[in-house]
């Protein structure tokens, strides 16, 4: 009797085992499922109108080695963010992905630039006390509340808005291991500790810091908008005021005009969302209309996408295409410019070649097996020459033969996590003649990159880090597909 009642007893545990397996099965993919197609909050996924500007300039950071071997950098990019905090009177919102002084295991000489903004920021404050200062960011720069961050814990000392992006609001970019979190790690939240390595830099940090960075999503927007002189001006970047990116290189459009209303009216839905304040919309501030025939239009996360494949699907024989990618790997956007080379676009591609991250050593993926798979079908492609930096540029120019020019360029790198309303980013497109200003200055900077002129090496052959691994192929593309990764 006993033996019979010790097997019926063994069903029921095992049968109450499966039930438990089962249910934690639909309950992980229910909330897997729905935060990885949940609504977006209100005004993501933001396509401006196409607009005309009063006044526009490409600025750009560079980073080369000479003849010597020696390592130079040349900054305009933050130079001009100074310059536009220092001229504000009324209004700075500042939305920035990292900003902190980490610097991993880099050795290389570095920009403070998370003090130099700091400075800048808290000056104008005391100068002006009734300006409105807002900064948004991503909660990374505190380690996901693992650590105190010097520069917000000033800022705020000053009266300056610090706000931090409610990541849970968006899609999960990650949801196989994002329904584990949120199930059974997020209401714990987070604080200060000492268990752990900061993944970043200095100090230590908590465990639930890095269950936290392991859902893979960011606020990784890069904008500065300012009051000047009675109207608004903005800037559009790559760049971020980060000390260990501070040799990077990046590119950056600053306009005026009616499109500044746009970038502002992208940032108040983040700021709707994450809790922060309702942004002062000056409506006496000058805002020109003039006919000119440069536009610009402001988008934001798979809008950008929308664009990068229109773009792409116009180009055929005569136009030609340019990409300088930080990461490039999104398939719709690789399928979109192979059958352009196919059309007989001329096509020129230069990668970072994935080799360094703050210090520490990467594997090459995606650029290296994106490249590998272009250079078959014929398509030229190059490397950055980086040396401890990262070619952190994320642009697409596109020269048509009527003489008319695009360029998209921001925070977005070409991948699933940024272009699919996965992560916050914010591009620029910019829409005119070939012959202007900002096109030629572009067209410079891309021949400087590709042709290395001046004795200054910023770019070398495919050969160079030409990688034909199979399994390395294998792991971009489910990586890429399940956003199990960094990029």
């Amino acid at each position: 009797m006993s033996i019979r009642i010790f097997q019926i007893s063994k069903k029921i545990r095992l049968r109450f085992l499966l039930i438990l397996v089962f249910i934690g099965t639909c309950l992980l993919v229910g909330v897997g499922g729905y935060n990885a197609y949940k609504p977006l909050p209100e005004g993501i996924s933001f396509a401006g109108q196409i607009r005309p500007v009063d006044e526009i300039a490409f600025y750009k950071d560079l980073t080369w080695v000479d003849a010597e071997g020696s390592r130079h950098s040349q900054q305009e990019i933050f130079d001009k963010v100074l310059n536009m905090i220092n001229g504000a009177r009324r209004l700075v919102v500042l939305d920035m992905f990292l900003f902190n002084d980490f610097i991993g295991k880099e050795q290389a000489p570095y920009r403070r630039l998370a003090q130099e903004i700091t400075d800048a920021l808290v000056a104008r404050k005391i100068k002006y006390p009734e300006m409105v200062i807002v900064v948004i960011t991503d909660p990374i720069n505190t380690v996901y509340n693992g650590i105190i961050n010097p520069y917000f814990k000033r800022m705020e000392a000053e009266n300056i808005q610090v706000i931090f992006t409610k990541l849970d609001r968006l899609r999960d970019s990650n949801p196989i291991y994002s329904a584990f979190w949120r199930i059974f790690v997020k209401s714990f939240g987070n604080s200060p500790g000492f268990l752990l390595p900061n993944p970043f830099g200095k100090g230590r940090v908590s465990l639930r810091s890095y269950l936290t960075m392991f859902n893979f999503k960011a606020n990784h927007r890069k904008v500065i908008i300012c009051d000047a002189a009675g109207e608004y001006s903005a800037l559009v970047t790559s760049a971020n005021p980060h000390d260990g990116s501070s040799a990077h290189g990046n590119v950056a459009i600053y306009f005026k005009g009616q499109a500044v209303i746009d970038l502002l009216q992208s940032e108040k839905a983040v700021l709707d969302f994450s809790g922060g304040p309702t942004l002062p919309f000056n409506t006496t501030m000058k805002l020109k209309s003039a006919a000119t025939e440069t536009t610009v239009q402001i988008l934001s996360e798979s809008k950008i996408k929308d664009v990068l494949i229109t773009a792409l699907n116009q180009a055929g024989a005569g136009d030609k295409l340019t990409i300088i990618a930080f990461y490039l790997s999104d398939r719709n956007i690789i399928f979109a410019l192979k059958k352009a080379y196919n059309r007989s676009a001329a096509v020129q591609v230069l990668l970072d070649p994935n080799k360094d991250a703050f210090g520490r050593v990467k594997n090459g993926i995606p650029n290296r097996q994106v490249a590998d798979e272009l250079v078959k079908l014929g398509i030229p492609v190059r490397w950055s020459n980086t040396h401890g930096e990262q070619s952190h540029a994320k642009m697409l120019l596109v020269e048509y033969k009527q003489g008319q020019s695009m360029v998209i360029l921001g925070s977005a790198n070409f991948t699933r996590r940024n272009l699919n309303n996965l992560n916050l980013e914010t591009d620029i497109a910019v829409y005119g003649p070939t012959t202007t200003a900002l096109f030629m200055d572009i067209r410079k900077y891309i021949d400087l990159l590709w042709n290395n002129t001046d004795r200054k090496k910023f770019s070398v052959d495919y050969i160079d880090y030409a990688d034909k691994s199979f399994s390395r192929q294998i792991m971009y593309r489910w990586m890429e597909a399940t956003g199990m990764s960094t990029f």
